[in-house]
């Protein structure tokens, strides 16, 4: 090895110049200026638009809406307004979000043309429904997931889903074709997306890469390698028995309900969300809900939190394109009280129930939690070829043992030479150190184990290998790629091979540093800003039921204000035979007054109702 970097800096003699902190003020220097490039950016792009805008005093289409604006009344319709006035509209707003069949609805033919027209979603999006959008349009881009579902009515049709009409309908996958199946067939350029952004655990999104992308998705790891707090966990729920004529299981959906109060409890500030395989399921467990939140209303403030992404109760079939900071699924299909599994899974034994599960199992930021009676050994694939079965045996045994059956040739390997000295250097020191931390397309090179937390990462440690040069591109080398770990909590110290070679013992000296900072600093960085965290409204607390889940320990409740209980007005009302309407003014303004004084605040509708 070091033969080899000494036959390199006779041959190039900018790497013997090569000093890393000089090289390391560079990079910091690249990296502020990229950053304020892309908002120097933006405020360009908001003068050239702003340089663009029609003047105010104009004549024609610009009078047109400004006798619209000074209308109280009678506003003409929006889609006579475009064709009235549609391209003064545009030059103001060039942007238009719409949906496909908005667009039909309110654009008329003629009226205003796009430069480009971009679909997002596009696997839900029939050609149907497209057309009249791609007609506007010079350009296009449809952005979506051919793994993904498609528009279906698998369930538009049903009230009520018992096992058998489950085992009888088709969902018909095949015949559906969106407007992304649409372009492919035609062969329209294609280009794949690969960095995974959301999950902040790579357990979150590990299935779905092996199962359905061939492990093409380049996936970050996270620094918590137990799942303590991130990723994904799986609750065993024996003692649940499902109802096979009912298709639902009360047990399960009410310890997802108990485990829903808890999350409102101790973590307001995480988004929630509730999906379930079944409509049959999604409804007891809204039941089950809906009883508990009766019973202890402390906490509504959660449910009335987080506008922009608000909990939800969904079934599989309607998740598709939430995301949020914590998922649980309730798998509900079982064993019976009796002990009988029948290998039926509703819309996972239908043909393109790989993708719905796909969908459900993609839905988590943070964490995901599985609550099922079922184990991954307990579903026998000789009895059903279903690829939605098979992947949900794949997922339900990596949820609970974090076993995927997927070679790792590199995994707690040396990528080199170079990378190995620094470990066994950093081990001479009395640190425990890993190698190759992570999968699918990214690994941070070495890896310094807490010794106080045995399953998290102290330090990230980056060798100049060959993930470093493999990057196309110096922002995602320099910038982009040590910004993403960072968001995910790692602490990164880089380490220069040629800095190595002249001076190893200063180089270790400046990871023990590292390391000591990072135990100083320890549990104080918080991967995940959530935006738009609850206020929480004054409430009386109440023990959370025992729902058999070992979950993190408790932290205070932000619902535990005591307040005094809640008062209700009694008015004396005599109407002396009339109706309510016929009572004088002054006397209902009496009445309202006694309400007022009582309750205040208070609804109009609950002043009537006194």
């Amino acid at each position: 090895y070091r033969v080899l970097i000494e036959k390199a800096m006779r041959e190039r003699p900018e790497l013997a110049e090569f000093d890393g902190q000089t090289h390391g003020h560079v990079v910091q220097k690249f990296r502020d200026l990229d950053k304020r490039l892309l908002q120097l950016n933006r405020a360009y792009l908001a003068r050239k638009h702003w340089e663009r805008l029609p003047a105010r005093t104009g004549a024609g289409q610009i009078a047109v809406l400004r006798h619209e604006f000074e209308k109280k009344r009678r506003h003409r319709p929006i889609r006579q307004l475009m064709l009235d006035a549609g391209q003064a509209i545009q030059a103001i707003k060039p942007v238009f979000l719409m949906s496909p069949l908005s667009v039909a609805a309110y654009i008329p033919p003629g009226s205003v043309r796009f430069d480009l027209v971009v679909f997002d979603e596009a696997s839900q999006v029939r050609p149907a429904d497209a057309f009249g959008a791609i007609l506007r349009g010079e350009h296009v881009v449809v952005v979506g997931d051919s793994r993904q579902l498609p528009p279906t009515s698998f369930f538009n049709n049903v009230s009520a889903i018992d096992e058998e009409q489950e085992e009888e309908w088709d969902a018909g996958i095949s015949d559906l074709e969106s407007v992304l199946g649409l372009f492919s067939a035609q062969g329209a350029p294609e280009a794949l997306l690969r960095w995974h952004y959301r999950s902040r655990h790579h357990s979150l999104i590990a299935v779905s890469n092996h199962e359905f992308y061939d492990d093409k998705l380049v996936v970050f790891p996270a620094p918590d390698s137990t799942r303590e707090d991130v990723g994904l966990i799986f609750h065993h729920l024996p003692d649940a028995a499902y109802e096979r004529g009912k298709a639902v299981n009360r047990d399960e959906a009410r310890i997802v309900a108990q485990a829903v109060m808890e999350h409102a409890r101790n973590r307001p500030d995480l988004t929630l969300g509730v999906a379930s395989f079944g409509i049959a399921q999604m409804r007891a467990i809204q039941d089950e809900l809906e009883i508990l939140r009766h019973r202890d209303p402390s906490c509504e403030s959660f449910f009335a939190a987080h506008r922009g992404e608000p909990f939800f109760v969904k079934n599989l079939e309607n998740v598709q394109g939430d995301e949020r900071d914590v998922i649980f699924i309730s798998v509900g299909y079982g064993r019976t009280r009796e002990g009988y599994l029948a290998m039926n899974f509703g819309p996972l034994n239908q043909e393109g129930g790989e993708r719905r599960l796909n969908v459900l199992i993609t839905r988590a930021r943070r964490r995901c939690e599985v609550f099922s009676n079922l184990r991954a050994d307990d579903i026998d694939l000789t009895r059903t070829n279903a690829r939605g079965v098979v992947a949900l045996k794949a997922f339900l045994k990596y949820a609970e043992t974090g076993i995927l059956d997927v070679p790792r040739p590199q995994e707690g390997k040396a990528e080199s030479p170079f990378e190995e000295a620094v470990a066994q250097a950093l081990r001479r020191h009395g640190f425990e150190v890993d190698h190759q931390i992570g999968s699918a397309g990214f690994r941070v090179d070495l890896a310094v184990v807490d010794p106080e937390r045995p399953g998290r990462y102290l330090l990230g440690i980056e060798c100049d290998g060959a993930t470093y040069h493999s990057a196309r591109w110096a922002r995602d080398r320099d910038r982009l790629r040590q910004m993403v770990l960072e968001d995910l909590g790692w602490r990164i110290h880089r380490i220069w091979s040629t800095d190595w070679f002249r001076n190893p013992e200063r180089e270790v000296r400046r990871v023990v540093q590292s390391i000591e900072k990072a135990k100083v600093g320890r549990g104080t960085t918080e991967p995940l800003k959530p935006a738009d965290p609850p206020v929480p409204s004054p409430g009386t607390s109440s023990e959370a039921g025992d729902n058999g889940i070992e979950r993190e320990p408790s932290r205070p409740s932000r619902c535990a204000i005591q307040v005094p209980p809640y008062r209700m007005a009694s008015v004396a009302v005599d109407l002396a035979g009339r109706e309510l309407h016929e009572v004088p003014t002054t006397r209902l303004a009496g009445w309202i007054g006694e309400v007022v004084t009582v309750e205040s605040p208070v609804h109009l509708l609950e002043v009537a109702s006194r």
